[in-house]
């Protein structure tokens, strides 16, 4: 499913113009970002949880045998609830 897909059947379920639609996602999408930016975590009941988590600094070895410093950074992670688990092991929808 691509954004636009996504746009026209969250309008149809919501029984919003798609315009409306669009820009209830863009502002959505841009108050995670900030949070996520501000190293919140965000929890949603039912479905997972998004948290942001510093990878520390490895040494690694390249395929010429150099080895090489990759430096800490943060990254996103995800963890689905266990109904959002159960409901995709299942094929369907709860």
């Amino acid at each position: 499913m691509n954004h636009k897909e996504f746009i026209s059947a969250l309008s149809q379920r919501t029984s919003l113009s798609a315009k409306n639609t669009q820009a209830l996602v863009s502002n959505l999408l841009a108050e995670l970002t900030t949070r996520f930016e501000d190293g919140d975590s965000l929890s949603v009941q039912g479905f997972g949880a998004f948290e942001v988590r510093k990878k520390l600094e490895r040494i690694i070895v390249s395929p010429n045998g150099q080895r090489l410093l990759v430096p800490p950074k943060l990254t996103l992670s995800f963890k689905p609830s266990t109904s959002m688990k159960d409901s995709i092991q299942e094929g369907g929808e709860q």
